[in-house]
């Protein structure tokens, strides 16, 4: 099993697909690491040899990933939230941030639904 930054990336998948294990890392970020390695993207994990391995860990230096990231997005949230501007709001409210409604849908950031009991007459 290879280990680039910190995580072992499964060694029978594709190179393009095992590549997206690492968080900051998607399809097309993983296909110009590939291609700036010189490897072919059908190539599984486990046929490569320590070469392209360390070629593959020098090209995923260039990028901020895993836990830099992380904790990068966090603090671009925790900014937001402290200039209360309306993303902010939406985030510290825990409600949907890009003008979706609300009225019906929006149940995953919501959370479960709290009932109201009606008034008694």
């Amino acid at each position: 099993m290879a280990r680039i930054a910190g995580i072992d990336i499964p060694k029978n998948k594709r190179g393009v697909i095992a590549l997206t294990y690492i968080f900051g890392i998607g399809n097309s970020r993983a296909k110009n690491i590939l291609a700036k390695a010189n490897i072919d993207e059908s190539i599984k994990v486990q046929d490569w040899n320590d070469d392209q391995i360390a070629a593959i860990r020098e090209q995923v230096g260039a990028f901020t990933i895993e836990g830099e990231l992380r904790s990068e997005v966090q603090l671009n949230i925790k900014r937001l939230m402290d200039i209360g501007c309306q993303r902010g709001i939406r985030h510290r409210l825990g409600l949907p941030l890009r003008g979706q409604r609300t009225k019906n849908n929006s149940r995953t950031r919501k959370g479960k639904r709290k009932t109201v009991a009606n008034k008694k007459k």
